[in-house]
């Protein structure tokens, strides 16, 4: 089943991401290596591709596991959990209808 991890960044969070984002990318591209991995990335904090110094708010991964429990032990392990990055992670099960 498909589930969503959204999480919300803590205030001046970019100097935290830059230093664990190739770990935090290493683990998206496996989940996307094994066909697990529908999408992923950040919110910029600004109206902008490339926030620059403004930085980012949070991030948004949507992927395929086996359990809600597999996918929340998932999300607890990120990188950016370790990092201090969130502030906090919100895992639910999601059901993709479009594109079809």
């Amino acid at each position: 089943m498909l589930y969503s991890i959204v999480s919300n960044d803590v205030d001046n969070s970019l100097p935290l991401r830059k230093t664990a984002r190739p770990a935090h990318l290493e683990r998206l591209q496996a989940l996307q290596a094994e066909g697990r991995l529908v999408l992923a990335g950040p919110s910029p904090a600004i109206d902008s591709a490339d926030p620059g110094d403004a930085g980012f708010t949070g991030s948004i991964v949507i992927a395929e596991f086996a359990s809600l429990d597999e996918a929340r032990a998932w999300a607890d392990a990120d990188p950016y959990v370790a990092a201090g990055v969130y502030a906090d992670v919100v895992v639910k099960p999601f059901k993709k209808v479009l594109p079809a």
